[in-house]
Formats: structure tokens, sequence, C-alpha cells
């Protein structure tokens, strides 16, 4: 889960993107499950697209170098699209296992180990409904494909 101090809603969808979105959450914590539970809708109306569930943030340098994430976050009243890593919170750290998305991707940017990512970034405790539309809408833009 992504805490979100601001977010930038623009877009800069390039050739190089692939069609594979990465997907984060926990079906065993209610508030970090919505985006596992969009999986079914989202593949059905994006054939193309590999969604690929994710439960750790480790290896995510062997995924490519423009990651495209969607996960649950705090902070938001909307899904938005999240570009710009500094507008990600992070949380405080007592060890390793605190490690967090954010620090994490961090990392592997200053590392040169990926290029760039982008969040699709579902409110913790929205609306299935809502979020599997608006997710769509993200997607669909991102990839230059009709919902």
């Amino acid at each position: 889960m992504t805490d979100v101090v601001k977010a930038d809603n623009s877009e800069k969808a390039g050739a190089s993107i692939k069609a594979r979105i990465l997907v984060f959450g926990n079906t065993l914590v209610e508030e970090d499950s919505l985006a596992l539970k969009l999986l079914p809708k989202l593949r059905k109306a994006f054939k193309g697209i590999e969604f690929k569930e994710f439960d750790t943030s480790e290896n995510l340098e062997d995924e490519g170098g423009d990651l495209i994430i969607l996960d649950t976050a705090f902070g938001i009243e909307k899904v938005t699209l999240i570009e710009d890593l500094d507008s990600l919170q992070m949380s405080k750290t007592c060890s390793m296992h605190d490690f967090d998305l954010p620090i994490t991707l961090r990392i592997l940017i200053k590392l040169k180990a990926i290029d760039s990512v982008k969040i699709i970034a579902i409110p913790a405790g929205y609306d299935e409904k809502l979020a599997g539309k608006e997710a769509a809408e993200i997607i669909g833009e991102l990839f230059h494909r009709p919902i």
C-alpha cells in the first residue's frame, strides 16, 4: 500500500511501454486488496495486457525498465496516475521488513535499475465498481486502447 501526499495526473505514455501492469495487494488485508479484486474485469477488458500479481517489491528490476503498477493508496480521493515519486510519502522504516514500495522504487531509479514508474493508485476503501471504471480509463489512456 502506498501513501500519497499529492499526485500529478499528467500522462506521458510512450512507445517503450510494454503491455504489462504489476498488480500489488494483499487479499488478507481488506484495505489493501482492491487492486487484486479488479483483476478479473481488467483482464477481460484488456486482453492484450498482462496483469502480473506481485506480492512484494523484491526483484522489480527484473520486470523491465519502465514499470506500471496498480496498487492501493492512502491520501487520494479518486483513482490517480502517479508519475512523480516525490509525491509519494515514505513510511517510517524501523527494519528491513518495513521497506515499502516508494523506498524501493526510489532506490531502483537512483541505481538506474529501472528507468521510470507509473502508479495507478486506487484509494483505500474506495467503491469497487468506481475503482474499476476509473482504473480502466487510465489504463486505456496509457496504452492508447479503448475500454
